[in-house]
């Protein structure tokens, strides 16, 4: 088995992202691996259609990246607070901008969601999942952050493939 020194776990700084956390954690613990968060701040994409100066969607895009730092970094402070984190908050498509960096960073494995609770998240986080297993050099642990919840909810039980 491979030795992981360096983990990446995009995160969408949804409620999902904690319930991660866990198995992140015991990936560190086990292999003494330091933690890479990325947060992916996809804005140009959604508003493509409208049209408006770039300099206003630029502008945009910046206020976003700024606050979805501030976000990042509470995520951090609240979920990894004994640990050495490296975070960063990229502009772009995420699953495009996650294997950059796993490329960029070496990074030796990625652990990430694969679902939301509402079908949207599902096609969307769902998709880049899916497109960062398939494309991925290293190896990609993913996880349904719903299948350890103990309500009678449809999206919290287990899937079978």
């Amino acid at each position: 088995m491979s030795n992981f020194s360096k983990i990446l776990f995009p995160v969408d700084l949804s409620e999902a992202s904690p319930k991660i956390v866990p198995y992140v954690k015991e990936m560190m613990d086990k292999f003494g691996a330091e933690v890479h968060v990325i947060f992916v701040a996809h804005v140009s994409g959604y508003y493509a259609s409208i049209d408006l100066p770039y300099a206003y969607m630029s502008d945009f895009e910046s206020e976003i990246v700024k606050g979805a730092d501030t976000k990042l970094a509470d995520f951090i402070a609240a979920n990894f607070k004994d640990y050495t984190c490296k975070a960063r908050v990229a502009s772009g498509y995420p699953a495009e901008e996650i294997l950059k960096y796993v490329v960029a960073e070496g990074i030796d494995l990625v652990i990430m969601g694969t679902h939301g609770r509402k079908m949207i998240k599902r096609i969307v986080f769902g998709s880049v999942a899916n497109h960062v297993v398939q494309k991925s050099p290293v190896p990609v642990l993913t996880i349904n952050p719903y299948r350890m919840s103990a309500g009678n909810n449809e999206d919290d039980s287990p899937e079978v493939a």
